[in-house]
């Protein structure tokens, strides 16, 4: 299941919740000028609180950030990871 994940989420087999969080974590990633406080009221209607969507946008946040860095600075991957 990992490596589905790592490849591409939407091949694993996730529950609904996190195949919810993983669609919400991509618009946040991909667009996140068009993000809406609907997108948030979505995750609580499944039950996803309030501090544990902070915590993902968080992870997201950073993931993307750190990446971004990596990239502006041309810093070479880690022999183990895929291109």
């Amino acid at each position: 299941m990992a490596k589905h994940i790592k490849h591409d989420w939407r091949k694993a087999d996730l529950p609904k919740i996190d195949i919810a969080l993983c669609t919400w974590g991509e618009k946040l990633t991909r667009v996140p000028g068009d993000m809406s406080q609907q997108d948030v009221v979505e995750l609580e209607k499944i039950g996803i609180s309030q501090e544990a969507i902070s915590d993902a946008a968080q992870v997201v946040g950073y993931f993307n950030y750190i990446n971004r860095i990596a990239d502006g600075l041309g810093v070479d991957l880690e022999p183990e990871m895929e291109k």
